[in-house]
Parts: C-alpha cells; structure tokens; sequence
C-alpha cells in the first residue's frame, strides 16, 4: 500500500513538472487567405510585417511609373501587400493580358481534360478534323495537344500570328523542333468542339466565376485576347501559386497543374505548358533557335513559374515566398513577345523591398 501511495505521488510530481513547462508554443502558420468571389473585399497586410525594406518601396514605384505601368499588385499568402495603378489607371479599368492569357488556355484544357472530354496526348485532328493545317496529313497527325500547349508543333513560326490553314505550313515533326507560335489557340477550337460549348462560355463557367474573375475574350486578328481589371489577374494568380486549388475546391487537377509548371519537353528547359519557367539551365526565346545559358530571370527566385505576355504583361507565382505579382501596362522599354530586360531590371527593384 505504501509503494502505490509513493508511485501515485511521484507520478503526480512528474505531471505537476511537465506543465510547468514554459517552451512556448510552436506558431500556428498561417492559412492561405482566398478574397471572397463577388464583392470587392480583399485582406490586407503591411510590408513592415512581414519585414520587408520598406525604404525601396518609393524606388520601385518610380520604376514601374517610368516604365509606363498600368498596374502593380503583391500578395502574400492570398493577401494584398501592396497595390498600385499608375499613369491614370484604376482598380476597375480592363487591360488586355496578350500572351499572359496563354496560361488561362493551359488551364482550361486541364480542366476538359478532367472532365474526360479530351486527351492532351490525343492528336489535335481528332477534335477539329483535318486540314487545319496545309502540312501533310500525315505529319498533321502527329500534332497532338500536348504539342500546342509546349509549343512544339513543328510549324513555321516565321509567317507572322495568322493561324488560318495556309498559313501554318510544316518545317519539322512535332516534338523535334521549339518554337513560340500562336497556333496554341487550336486548343480553344479542341475545347470548344470537345465540350460541344463554345470556348467562352465553357471558360467562363468552370474558370473565370468560379474564382471571382472578370473580363473577356476580344477577337484579334484571327486570334483571342483576354482582357480584365488587374485584381482578376492576381485572382489567377492565386489560384496557380495553389497549384490549381481555390479553398477547398480544386478547379484544375493538381498533377496537371504541377505538370503545365514544370518542363514539358527537352528543347526549351524554361518553358513548361504556356507557363515559363525560371531556374533552368537554358532557355529559348519567341522568334529565335537559338539556346541560350543560365536561367531566364537570374534575378528572381529559382522556383518562379511566370505568364509573359506581349509588351510586358506579367504575373510571377513564386511558391517558396508564397507570392503573386502583376505588372499590367504598356510597353516597359522596345515591344517584346515574353521576356525583356525589364523583368531582369524590375526582379532587382521587387528584391530591393522583399530581402
């Protein structure tokens, strides 16, 4: 009886020790902060708490002022940091992506293919029949989806954004040569006669509302130009640093995702499905068979995915800082197609404040 009295007292002097324990507790992350679909609420947070150099912050505005922006947005963790409109923009006036938008075909075609309507490694032809190109049939059907979305088709690139018949001629086998071309916008004809919607209306309803976008496609030139306030960007933005999800609803499949952001072919190592890709070893450039070394912004964070589009349209995901930044505006410095020195230069000033 005396030794379970002592074991009892002991027992209680151990529990009595152990919560008197002072580590403090481990801190509790915190959650991704998705805004609201409709309305115009949006959470906030300051740069000085997250530690940023607050001081280069009027630099880097200045930049992005002489640089002809429109636009400027950084979220962190889901919220806004920072949000600037600049030479007579505002939060609700649209702006064309150009080829930024390319990551929202990308997305959609991820979705259809969810959804079982189409197969990206399926040839492009079993959707849209053949004669969309003057290529010989048989090397025609060797175009598969999944060589629009690496942009790898193997068709002429040199004859300018017309993507009518005539105009897409054959110079190599597809998957043998990388080229930028805009012949990706046959993937919105394959959604289109996959999904028996048209392209707009299947986007709108499984992308666009569902994560509280605006905007529309606007034709050009035989092509089709997105163009959206600057919040729908960032709103893309967020949901591509989440690898496809928005709360808790997975609106693109998650190994499709991680598949579009990663090198989707050995030619190109920067670009992955419509999506580049920094820190590779080389890269190639719009308009150019050239390779180049190194990787495609060394100033910027080597786990980056980025949509680049015409004249300096941006959105930058970089997963390891859990940041999306927009720039919408016009032209930084000479018209370009994707990348331009300005990234180079406007990476600097955006590590300026983050570091």
């Amino acid at each position: 009886m005396k030794i379970k009295i002592l074991l009892i007292c002991c027992l209680s002097l151990f529990v009595s020790c152990s919560n008197d324990d002072t580590t403090p507790p481990t801190p509790t992350e915190e959650a991704m902060y998705f805004p609201p679909i409709t309305g115009t609420t949006w959470e906030t947070k300051t740069p000085e708490s997250l530690g940023w150099n607050t001081a280069n912050i009027a630099a880097l505005n200045t930049y992005l002022t002489d640089k002809h922006s429109k636009s400027f947005i950084i979220l962190h963790n889901g919220k806004i940091v920072m949000e600037q409109y600049y030479n007579g923009h505002n939060s609700t006036l649209p702006w064309y992506w150009a080829s930024a938008g390319k990551t929202l075909t990308s997305t959609v075609t991820g979705i259809a293919e969810q959804e079982g309507f189409l197969n990206i490694n399926n040839k492009v032809s079993d959707y849209i029949g053949t004669g969309w190109t003057s290529a010989p049939l048989a090397k025609e059907n060797l175009i598969t989806c999944k060589n629009l979305l690496s942009m790898n088709s193997g068709l002429d690139d040199t004859l300018g954004d017309d993507v009518s018949p005539a105009n897409l001629q054959y110079v190599a086998d597809a998957g043998t040569r990388w080229a930028y071309h805009n012949v990706y916008v046959k993937l919105q004809d394959v959604v289109a006669e996959a999904t028996g919607q048209t392209w707009t209306s299947y986007y709108n309803t499984k992308l666009r509302d569902k994560i509280g976008m605006t905007g529309s496609w606007l034709p050009y030139l035989g092509l089709s130009v997105y163009r959206s306030d600057s919040r729908s960007m960032a709103r893309f933005g967020l949901l591509a640093l989440n690898n496809g999800k928005w709360e808790n609803n997975q609106i693109v499949p998650q190994n499709y995702f991680q598949n579009a952001t990663t090198t989707s072919q050995n030619i190109n190592l920067a670009y992955g499905y419509l999506w580049w890709l920094n820190g590779k070893t080389s890269y190639h450039l719009p308009q150019s068979q050239l390779q180049f070394n190194g990787t495609l912004i060394p100033s910027a964070p080597s786990d980056m995915y980025c949509a680049l589009g015409k004249n300096d349209q941006k959105i930058y995901v970089v997963p390891s800082k859990k940041l999306v930044i927009i720039r919408m505006g016009d032209v930084a410095d000479g018209e370009n197609f994707a990348l331009s020195d300005f990234d180079e230069t406007l990476w600097k000033k955006i590590s300026a404040v983050i570091n």
